[in-house]
C-alpha cells in the first residue's frame, strides 16, 4: 500500500495551483459575489500559529463558497508601516525598509505553504508609494471638508532621549529605551474630525452579524451622554465656564468646580489666583505625566484650590473652583461640578480635601435625611434642598431643573460623547507623509494631487533621539510653495498606521488601478466585506476608523455603501499550557516544525477540529497526532476503495442516507457559525461508518465510489492537498477548487428509521418507528398520539422518563 507523502503531495499541488492561478479573482458583475478577508499581518516578525487560525479559517469559507457557486474574493496584503521598523533599525543598524521587505518574503513563503487560496495579484503592501499616495489623497480631501485640522496636544516626551514617544514605548510611565520618566509636551499635531461621525458610528443597522460585545465595546468608547450643559460664573475672572452633566438634578448640591490642567481658563487663573506659585507648580506637576483614562481610574486623585470661585447659577452660592488631576480635557467641556454627597469619586475628593458635602437626593430607604453618610448615594431619589424642586423625583429632576436654567439662559440641554478626535500625527520616520507645506506668506498649503506621492527620503539616519528623523533631511524639508511658488518648508510629521489599514479593503476589492484609489463599479461590486475575520484586540480602534473611513468615502460620493464589514468573526487565541504563546513563557510552537513533521493538512485540520473559531484553543501534540491519524486513515480507505470489488449491494440505501445525512450536517455546520470542530467529527463518524460497510463487502463499488467521491467534496476545504491528490488519483482531471459542493435531499433522510421500544415500568408496551436523532419530548409526544401505548400511562402520574436516544423510553407511572 502506498504511504501518504504529505511533503511531496502538498508541494505538488501549491505549485499547480500557483501555475494555473485558480485563485485569481475577476470581477464579474453578473455573478453572485462573497467577499471573504482576514486581517492582514502586520510585518514585525514571521507568523506565527494565531496566524495560522485566522487564515485557515479564512480558507475554508473561501473554498466553501467557491463550491458553493459564488464568485470569491480572498486577497491578502501586509500592514507594513510602523513603529517596530523604526525600532530594528536603531537596533541592528539596518534600514526599516529593508528590514519590512525581508519581513515580508518570509511571511508570503510562509503563507504559501499554507496552501492559503489567495488572489496574490492584488497583494497590497501598504509602504509603497504606490499606496500611500492615496493615504495622502485622502487626507488633502479631508482636508478640504474641514474633516482635518491642526491643533496643540499633549505628546509623551522622553527629556533623556529628547524625543517623542509612542504610547507602545512608554512602559510603567518610563522611557522603554532609557527608562527615563516620560513627560507630557505640547505638540502641534494633526486629528481628523472623527467626533463629526459619531452618530452615524452609533447606527449599527447596516452590520447582519458581529459578536454583541464588540458592538457594545465601540458604543461605550464612542460613548453618548445626554444630560445638561450648565454655565457657571467664574467672579474674580468675570467670565462663564461650563460643565456638562447627566444629574443636573444634583445641581443645589454642588460644593466645588473641578476642571482639568488643560483647560484654556487655567492660564488666566494662574494670574488671579492668591496661590499664583502653587497652582503654576501643580499644573506642570500634572502636565509632566501621562494619564490617559486608564491612568485616571489607578491614580491617587489630587487638586489644588485656586483661591477662584465660582457662582452656582441654581442658588447664587459661591463654591470653590480647584484643579484636578482627574479632570480630562478630554472629556465634557474639561470641568466638572462636584457633587460629593452623590457621586462617589467627588466624595472621595471632598472627604481628602475636607469639602462639604450636601445631600440634596433623599434616599427612598432612608426615614429622615441623615447629618453624615459614609459614601456618596447616587441612586434616584426625591429631591431635597434644592429650592423650587423640593419633593420632585430626581428623575424628573434632570429634565425640570435643565429646562428652568434654559429659560435663564443658564444652561441647555446637551449631548456629548467621549470620543475625541483622532490624532493622526507620529512624529516618526517610517509612515505616511503627511502632505502639507508651511509657507510664510499662504501659512498651511496642501501639496497638489498632481503632485503626490511625497516620497519618503530612503537612506537616512535614524537614532531614536531629538526630533522626527525626517526634519534633518534638508533636501526633503525644503519645497516650494504650491500656492505661490515661494521657498517653503514640508511638514515632518508621517501619519498614523491605522490610517493605512483604514481602507486597505478597498485597493484589494479595486485590483490594479495607478491613476485612483480604487475602481468604484468594482468596489461597488465587492463591498461591504461579506466576511471579516480577525482578533477581539482590533474591536474598537481598527474597526471604528474603517467604518469612520468608509461613511465620509460615502458622503464624498467615492462608495455607495454605509459600512465596511457586515459580518465580523473574532477568532480566540492559541494557547498552550493555559497561556498565550509567547517566548518569555517558553511556550511557542512553530507552525513551520508542525508541517514539517506533520504536513499543512493536519495542522490545518486540528486547528479547525481543536476548538470553535471564538473560543481559545489550547495547543495538544495528542490532537494533533489524531488528526494525522484521521488523513492517515483517509489515505488508507481510498487505496482500499480503489482497489474494492463486491457485487453485493444491501447496504447501498444505508451508505446513500450516510453521505446526505453527512453533507446536511458539514454544510450546516459551516453555514450556521462556522461550527469547522463539529463538521470534521462528522466527517470522522463518517469514515468509520463507511470502513465498517467496506468490511462487510454488502456495498457496490459504483455506490462505494459515487458516495466517496461526495466524501473528497467535503474535506477539500479543510484538507485541499490530500484532496485534490485523492480526486486526481480517481481520475479526475479538473481541480477541486471548481467542483460543485455536494447536494443532499431532505426527502432521502426522512426514509431513515429507527425503532424506539417503549417502556412503562420497565415492561415493554410497544414500539414506535421514528426518524433517528429525535429529542425525548419528540418522543413522548408521538407515544400520546399511540392508542395502543398511550393507555398504559392515562390517567397516572408520571413520576420520570429514563431516555436512550434512538433506543428506548421508559416511562415510570405511579
Amino acid at each position: 500500500m502506498k504511504k501518504y507523502n504529505f511533503s511531496e503531495i502538498e508541494e505538488k499541488w501549491q505549485k499547480k495551483w500557483e501555475e494555473a492561478e485558480i485563485y485569481r479573482a475577476k470581477f464579474r458583475s453578473e455573478k453572485k459575489k462573497f467577499y471573504v478577508l482576514e486581517m492582514f499581518p502586520y510585518t514585525s516578525a514571521q507568523i506565527h500559529m494565531g496566524h495560522v487560525r485566522n487564515y485557515t479559517i479564512g480558507d475554508v469559507i473561501a473554498r466553501y463558497k467557491v463550491m458553493k457557486g459564488y464568485n470569491v474574493l480572498h486577497p491578502i496584503g501586509y500592514d507594513a508601516f510602523g513603529l517596530p521598523a523604526e525600532n530594528a533599525a536603531i537596533k541592528h543598524k539596518v534600514d526599516p525598509k529593508e528590514w519590512t521587505y525581508n519581513n515580508i518574503s518570509t511571511i508570503r513563503r510562509q503563507l504559501k505553504k499554507l496552501g492559503l487560496s489567495y488572489c496574490w495579484e492584488r497583494e497590497v503592501i501598504t509602504c509603497t508609494p504606490e499606496y500611500y499616495r492615496w493615504n495622502q489623497f485622502f487626507f488633502i480631501e479631508f482636508f478640504k471638508r474641514g474633516l482635518v485640522y491642526k491643533k496643540k496636544s499633549p505628546a509623551n516626551w522622553c527629556p533623556s532621549c529628547q524625543t517623542v514617544l509612542a504610547n507602545e514605548q512608554v512602559v510603567d510611565g518610563k522611557c522603554w529605551r532609557c527608562g527615563s520618566i516620560v513627560e507630557q509636551k505640547e505638540l502641534s499635531q494633526w486629528f481628523i474630525k472623527i467626533t463629526d461621525y459619531a452618530e452615524k458610528l452609533l447606527d449599527f443597522s447596516g452590520i447582519k452579524n458581529w459578536p454583541e460585545r464588540v458592538i457594545l465595546m465601540q458604543k461605550n468608547w464612542i460613548g453618548k451622554s445626554t444630560g445638561c450643559e450648565i454655565v457657571f460664573h467664574l467672579v474674580e475672572i468675570n467670565q462663564p465656564i461650563k460643565v456638562f452633566t447627566t444629574r443636573a438634578d444634583t445641581l443645589f448640591g454642588v460644593t466645588f468646580l473641578a476642571i482639568s490642567p488643560y483647560h484654556p481658563v487655567v492660564s488666566e487663573i494662574i494670574k488671579k489666583s492668591p496661590y499664583k506659585e502653587e497652582v503654576k507648580k501643580f499644573v506642570e506637576k500634572v502636565r509632566k505625566t501621562s494619564l490617559s483614562v486608564e491612568d485616571v481610574l489607578k491614580t491617587e486623585k489630587e487638586g489644588i484650590d485656586t483661591g477662584i470661585s465660582a457662582i452656582n447659577p441654581a442658588n447664587g452660592e459661591k463654591v470653590p473652583v480647584w484643579i484636578g488631576n482627574y479632570v480630562l480635557m478630554e472629556y465634557g467641556t474639561g470641568a466638572v461640578m462636584g457633587v460629593p454627597a452623590h457621586d462617589q469619586r467627588d466624595f472621595e475628593f471632598a472627604k481628602k480635601y475636607n469639602l462639604p458635602v450636601k445631600i440634596v437626593i433623599k434616599n427612598p430607604e432612608w426615614e429622615k435625611i441623615p447629618e453624615e453618610i459614609e459614601a456618596a448615594y447616587e441612586g434616584e431619589g426625591i429631591m431635597v434642598n434644592s429650592g423650587i424642586f423640593d419633593g420632585l423625583e430626581s428623575n424628573k429632576g434632570k429634565e425640570e431643573v435643565c429646562k428652568w436654567l434654559e429659560r435663564k439662559r443658564k444652561g441647555k440641554e446637551a449631548v456629548y460623547y467621549k470620543l475625541r478626535d483622532w490624532c493622526i500625527s507620529r512624529q516618526r520616520y517610517w509612515g505616511t507623509p503627511i502632505p502639507v507645506v508651511y509657507c510664510e506668506k499662504c501659512g498651511i498649503v496642501p501639496v497638489k494631487e498632481e503632485d503626490l506621492p511625497v516620497k519618503l527620503p530612503e537612506k537616512i539616519e535614524i537614532t531614536g533621539k531629538g526630533k522626527s528623523p525626517l526634519e534633518n533631511v534638508e533636501e526633503f524639508v525644503k519645497c516650494k510653495c504650491p500656492e505661490c511658488g515661494r521657498d517653503a518648508r514640508r511638514e515632518t510629521d508621517t501619519m498614523d498606521t491605522f490610517v493605512d489599514s483604514s481602507w486597505y479593503f478597498l485597493r484589494y476589492a479595486s485590483g490594479d488601478t495607478e491613476n485612483k484609489p480604487f475602481d468604484k463599479k468594482e468596489v461597488n461590486y465587492w463591498m461591504p466585506v461579506d466576511q471579516y475575520i480577525g482578533g477581539i484586540e482590533h474591536a474598537i480602534l481598527h474597526l471604528l476608523y474603517s467604518r469612520f473611513f468608509v461613511k465620509a468615502l460615502k458622503d464624498m460620493g467615492y462608495v455607495d455603501f454605509d459600512e465596511p464589514f457586515e459580518n465580523l468573526l473574532c477568532q480566540g487565541m492559541v494557547i498552550k499550557d493555559g497561556a498565550k504563546m509567547s517566548k518569555s513563557k517558553g511556550n511557542v510552537v512553530d507552525p513551520e516544525e508542525m508541517i514539517e513533521k506533520y504536513g499543512v493538512d493536519t495542522l490545518r485540520l486540528f486547528i479547525l477540529f481543536a476548538a470553535p473559531p471564538e473560543l481559545d484553543l489550547e495547543w495538544s501534540e495528542k490532537g494533533i497526532e489524531g488528526c494525522w491519524r484521521f488523513l492517515n486513515r483517509v489515505w488508507n480507505l481510498n487505496q482500499k476503495i480503489s482497489e474494492y470489488k463486491s457485487s453485493g449491494n444491501g447496504n447501498d440505501k444505508k451508505l446513500e442516507i450516510l453521505i446526505h445525512k453527512t453533507v446536511k450536517g458539514v454544510s450546516e455546520d459551516i453555514e450556521k457559525g462556522f461550527h469547522f470542530n463539529t463538521a470534521i467529527a462528522k466527517m470522522m463518524e463518517f469514515t468509520n461508518a463507511i470502513t465498517k460497510m467496506i468490511n462487510e463487502k454488502n456495498v457496490s463499488e459504483i455506490k462505494l465510489k459515487e458516495v466517496w467521491s461526495k466524501f473528497i467534496k467535503l474535506l477539500y476545504p479543510f484538507a485541499p492537498h490530500i484532496s485534490e491528490e485523492l480526486w486526481e488519483m480517481a481520475g479526475n482531471k479538473n481541480f477541486l477548487f471548481f467542483e460543485k459542493w455536494p447536494e443532499f435531499k431532505e426527502e432521502i433522510l426522512t426514509e431513515e428509521k429507527v425503532t424506539i421500544v417503549i417502556q412503562v415500568n420497565g415492561k415493554v408496551r410497544g414500539k414506535i418507528e421514528v426518524p433517528p436523532g429525535l429529542k425525548e419530548e419528540e418522543v413522548f409526544n408521538l407515544i400520546l398520539k399511540d392508542e395502543k401505548i398511550a393507555r398504559w400511562i392515562e390517567g397516572k402520574e408520571i413520576v420520570k422518563k429514563i431516555f436512550v436516544p434512538d433506543k428506548i423510553l421508559n416511562i415510570v407511572v405511579k
